[in-house]
């Protein structure tokens, strides 16, 4: 039962990661993949609040999330101001320098990873209960930005991606949005961290690299860009896969390789043949 729990969890945690990285994406047009650091910020803040100051889990969690969210504007005020290419390149750098100095700071336990972070629940109801919470958040998550992008100001998001220029000339500040929606999407990410954080207990530095954004990209690519189904639907395929995988008990060494090249494949084949994904949205189908 424990591992239906811890996958349960991670379902969870990965539609709250793709249905945000896709507020950023997908509705707002933003071609960034550092979507993994803001989890690892939120991960980490909460761990290291637990681990070395004893504060409660909930604030500690909280705590990642706040992180997270203020990070989002370090990134976001110097680099929204291009875009394209301009933006992925700024966004690489960003979540590459911030790996390399968790890397190497002592008190984040270097890149041996966080370990030791306090159990918060009770050991013959813990999975059940992380679990609960991991879905309660993916289900807030998805209804939120449902609301969002349904709303007046959603419009104003899809407006601002389909002709930015057109939308400042009407006087629209683009960039106030532009930084509402990363702050959005990075505050859900680090709120994910923080469960995943506690649930493990242990988090390192490889576990929020490139592959991590390959994944996360290819979860909100394959289930439909710019919809609110499709990162969920998406995010669950990705995770079966590859369980179904491990069936065929190859070495780890080759495993990992396997996972990259299968995520990439799955975004070439998705961007050439159904560049809409599995939930194509209304705009798609016009």
């Amino acid at each position: 039962m424990e591992y239906l729990y811890s996958m349960l969890v991670l379902a969870g945690i990965y539609v709250v990661l793709s249905s945000s990285f896709n507020l950023i994406i997908g509705y707002g047009g933003l071609v960034s993949i550092a979507h993994p650091i803001f989890f690892a910020l939120g991960a980490y803040t909460a761990g290291l609040l637990g681990v070395h100051y004893g504060v409660p889990a909930l604030l500690s969690v909280a705590a990642g999330a706040a992180v997270a969210l203020l990070a989002s504007f370090a990134m976001s005020l110097p680099s929204l101001r291009v875009s394209g290419d301009y933006l992925l390149i700024t966004s690489i750098g960003f979540q590459l320098g911030l790996l390399q100095v968790i890397k190497n700071l002592d008190f984040t336990g270097g890149p041996g990873g966080l370990s030791n972070i306090p159990a918060t629940l009770p050991a013959a109801w813990r999975g059940q209960l992380f679990a609960l919470m991991a879905l309660s958040l993916a289900a807030v998550t998805v209804l939120l930005i449902r609301y969002l992008v349904s709303s007046p100001y959603g419009r104003n998001i899809m407006a601002m991606r389909d002709d930015e220029l057109a939308f400042s000339a009407l006087g629209r500040d683009a960039m106030r949005i532009k930084m509402v929606i990363f702050a959005i999407g990075s505050g859900l990410a680090g709120l994910a961290g923080g469960i995943y954080a506690y649930y493990f207990q242990f988090v390192a530095p490889e576990q929020f690299e490139i592959l991590q954004s390959a994944m996360i990209l290819t979860m909100v690519v394959v289930g439909g860009m710019g919809t609110t189904l499709g990162p969920v639907i998406g995010a669950v395929i990705l995770l079966v896969l590859p369980q179904a995988i491990s069936f065929i008990q190859l070495p780890p060494s080759v495993m990992g390789g396997l996972q990259g090249v299968l995520y990439t494949l799955l975004v070439l084949i998705f961007i050439f043949a159904r560049p809409q994904g599995l939930v194509s949205s209304a705009k798609a189908r016009r």
